[in-house]
């Protein structure tokens, strides 16, 4: 080796490359590696196959690249002899000993291997003086980091000491240390000997703080592995000592396995355990063992990451849908829209739905079947008559017998994050002393909040952004103005005839067939036969009791089917269903036969769909009074006194004289005095009455109308158009009066409905006046009449009225 070093003329080879990956070679150190790469493997073997036995080692600048190009190795490497060659499984280990720094001047790639032309490279001295300090100094950082972390062996600490020259001391510590690469080679590639010690020594001085922290850092650690040793000690004393006791504590272990088993988020994980190492310090015979006992069971029996994974394709989603329900086109279009966008986005919050409509419309079951169109677990929780806050946000745990809140409950019954949760009747929900629970779900409903949930009894947040909210409500008013303005809201009117129809025979006969032992296909019902159950027996919005009424039907076959095995097949028709059911309960509304002065037909909308109500004023000699019956609420007296304000303001246009108003007394009544009338829209309906009633116009018996009136005569929008309409179209009238902001509405009509109607978009009370009430009428004098049928002179008839009747 000493040959090589002393000699001062730069030595010129053309040697066989090896390319190192992830290693530097120096010169002056033993290097050991192993080749599997075919292209080393013949350089080595070349190498071998010389006398000098020489090869040029450098190193890689990408260490994962396997083909690589002359472009891919440093030119500065170290000039080797091949020790020892050993082949193995998957190439061959090599043992060589760095002689000298080289540069290449240019790779070929020749015989599958790369060689080069190199050329040594000379190390500059310098000052013998300064290198000779920069050596002390880096021996003295080296026994240093020696000092504080001993991670060299001791033949290289041994050699390190004994070496005299400044670059062979450079070359081996460097070769010995964990540096990166790129500082190696950094190195590896400076001629001038004084700053190659300069950079060992920036490296050594990096090594020693590092080794200073990993030394803090292993003190650290080795400390809380004392600590966990002495807990675990003292807790396996403190379990002996409760055997001995006669206690058994293997529900400890128990719930921390499942702690530990459990993806629970970090701050329920550190909480559990905190109520475990309190339950390993409570004796199990304290009333305190069952209260942590009972949080662990919750917490852990809640979902915190399962969820199940929503139906792939749109169509098998309105599949479902469509095969539960009949119609409801608005909710399987949102909920369409919804599936849509999560497949696009993979992270949308769920919407919170409300649907509003009269009872029996199908709002429950169509959650249901939005859950099963989804792929979801399905919870449902009433809120009717819910008065207490605690039980949306659970009792704090300081009482005896505390326990969550009822979402949370739900949520652990659904078994995942995502179920399609119910919240049903949110109309009802009221408040007393303790506490208002639409306040609570409020934080429940918002998207923006519900994230963080945080039930009292749990004292952690819980995630509700996944859940699907669908609430049910018959009616907006009694909803807070804050809840209602977190869902969004959609309306479900009442069924038409033709839509009743059709459920009864495609979902309420099969299911009532079936639930009592009856075939499928064993009682068919005529249109005609299905028209008179719908007319005759019920009187709703929705199909509950026509569901009743079918059940019914069933059941009363089923006792002949019992009686008479060999019973075939059944139609109905309305006779049969006549004789089955009896008399019809409902009788179908019939509207006037003529026309009368003072009477209109009005549209109502009610909890069980539209009605008509007949409107009807009577002018009577009195003070200027007016009377109002018919047991109507504050609003609808408020419209009617609107009315009669409007129409004694312009008196005058009308052609009535103002003392009219100060001698007669006004009485407006609406028949059905027993059942409750409130709201705005008769407003019109008794503008027209009161005016037929004091100018003797008689009012069109095939007009139906709607709307609120104000006292400069305007006609305001209403609600519930589709229910009106359908209400009169039982009644045979095909003309109605309605505001002309409602015009918009007019597209919930069905097409098949709609057309049937006439209808009027009416925008002051004026306009309602020409459409509904007619000319007026005169009474003819006997003079005229008597002149008609007798030659002599009408002068020689006494004046006076007759009772006959003429229309102009």
């Amino acid at each position: 080796m000493e040959m090589y070093k002393e000699r001062s003329i730069i030595r010129t080879n053309t040697l066989p490359v090896v390319p190192l990956r992830g290693k530097v070679a120096f010169p002056d150190c033993v290097l050991t590696f192993e080749a599997g790469r075919d292209m080393t493997v013949k350089a080595i073997d070349r190498a071998y196959a010389t006398v000098e036995k020489l090869l040029f080692i450098c190193s890689q600048k990408e260490v994962e690249k396997i083909d690589i190009t002359e472009d891919d190795l440093y030119s500065v490497g170290t000039v080797a002899i091949l020790k020892q060659v050993v082949k193995t499984t998957n190439g061959v280990r090599v043992f060589c000993q760095g002689l000298y720094r080289a540069r290449a001047r240019l790779f070929r790639f020749e015989s599958g291997h790369f060689s080069a032309v190199v050329d040594e490279i000379l190390s500059a001295r310098g000052d013998p003086t300064l290198e000779e300090a920069y050596l002390r100094s880096a021996k003295a950082l080296f026994k240093d980091s020696i000092g504080e972390n001993a991670k060299f062996t001791k033949e290289v600490i041994d050699r390190l000491e004994r070496i005299e020259d400044a670059d062979e001391f450079v070359n081996v510590a460097t070769n010995a240390m964990r540096v990166r690469l790129d500082i190696k080679q950094e190195i590896l590639e400076i001629s001038d000997v004084v700053k190659r010690l300069q950079v060992l020594d920036r490296c050594l001085n990096d090594e020693l703080e590092i080794s200073k922290i990993e030394k803090k850092i292993a003190t650290s650690v080795r400390k809380n592995i004392d600590k966990s040793q002495k807990e675990y000690f003292l807790r396996e004393q403190v379990k002996a000592i409760h055997t001995e006791l006669g206690d058994d504590r293997k529900e400890e272990d128990e719930y921390r396995e499942k702690i530990e088993k459990k993806n629970l988020p970090e701050e329920a994980k550190q909480k559990c355990l905190k109520e475990l190492d309190k339950l390993a310090r409570t004796p199990v015979t304290s009333p305190e063992y069952n209260v942590v006992t009972t949080y662990l069971d919750q917490v852990l029996e809640l979902p915190w990451t399962e969820e199940t994974q929503d139906t792939e394709l749109l169509s098998d989603c309105i599949k479902v849908l469509d095969a539960d329900h009949y119609g409801l086109e608005k909710v399987k279009e949102r909920i369409t829209e919804y599936l849509a966008v999560f497949k696009l986005t993979k992270n949308m919050k769920a919407p919170v739905l409300c649907l509003v409509g009269p009872p029996g419309v199908g709002k429950t079951s169509i959650a249901s079947s939005i859950a099963r169109a989804l792929g979801r677990k399905f919870v449902r929780m009433s809120l009717g008559g819910v008065r207490d806050e605690a039980e949306i946000r659970g009792h704090r745990r300081t009482y005896i017998g505390s326990m969550p809140g009822r979402i949370i409950y739900a949520m652990k019954n659904a078994g995942s994050v995502n179920p399609v949760f119910l919240l049903d009747e949110i109309d009802k929900v009221s408040s007393d002393i303790h506490g208002d629970p639409s306040s609570a779900l409020l934080e429940v409903l918002d998207p923006e909040q519900n994230s963080t949930f945080k039930d009292r009894y749990l004292e952690l947040p819980y995630d509700l952004s996944k859940v699907l909210f669908v609430t049910t409500a018959n009616s907006l008013e009694t909803i807070p103005a804050p809840l209602r303005d977190r869902m969004e809201i959609i309306q479900l009117s009442s069924y038409t005839l033709e839509e009743k129809s059709e459920i009864a025979k495609r979902y309420l006969l099969p299911k009532q067939l079936k639930q009592n032992g009856l075939d499928e296909k064993f009682i068919k019902i005529s249109s005609d036969g299905m028209k008179f159950l719908i007319e005759g027996y019920t009187m709703e919005a929705g199909v509950r009791s026509l569901e009743r009424a079918v059940g019914s039907l069933c059941r009363k076959i089923a006792v002949k089917k019992a009686d008479d095995k060999d019973m075939g097949g059944v139609s109905l028709k309305k006779k049969e269903i006549e004789t089955l059911l009896g008399s019809p309960k409902y009788k179908r509304e019939e509207k006037r036969k003529t026309e009368e002065v003072g009477a209109v037909t009005g549209l109502a909308w009610t909890s069980v769909g539209g009605t008509t109500l007949t409107v009807e004023a009577v002018i009577l000699k009195g003070k200027g009074e007016i009377r109002l019956t018919g047991k109507l609420g504050d609003v609808m007296k408020e419209s009617a006194f609107a009315a009669i304000t409007y129409i004694r303001a312009n008196a005058e246009k009308y052609g009535i004289p103002y003392e009219k108003f100060e001698t007669n007394d006004v009485h407006i009544h609406v028949p059905e005095g027993a059942t409750p009338k409130d709201g705005p829209s008769a407003g019109i309906t008794i503008a027209t009455a009161v005016l037929s009633a004091f100018t003797g116009r008689k009012v069109r018996k095939d007009v139906a109308m709607t709307g609120e009136i104000t006292l400069r005569g305007k006609v305001l929008p209403i609600g519930g158009l589709k229910e009106k309409a359908l209400a009169a179209r039982r009644l045979g009238i095909k003309n109605i009066v309605l505001p002309i902001e409602n015009e918009k509405d007019l597209e919930e009509i069905p097409e098949n409905i709609r057309k049937d109607f006439h209808f009027y978009p009416v925008e002051r009370v004026d306009e309602v006046f020409e459409i509904a009430l007619l000319e007026k009428e005169r009474r003819t004098t006997v003079a005229e009449k008597v002149e008609k049928s007798h030659p002599y002179p009408v002068s020689e008839i006494k004046d006076g009225l007759t009772d006959g009747i003429c229309c102009k």
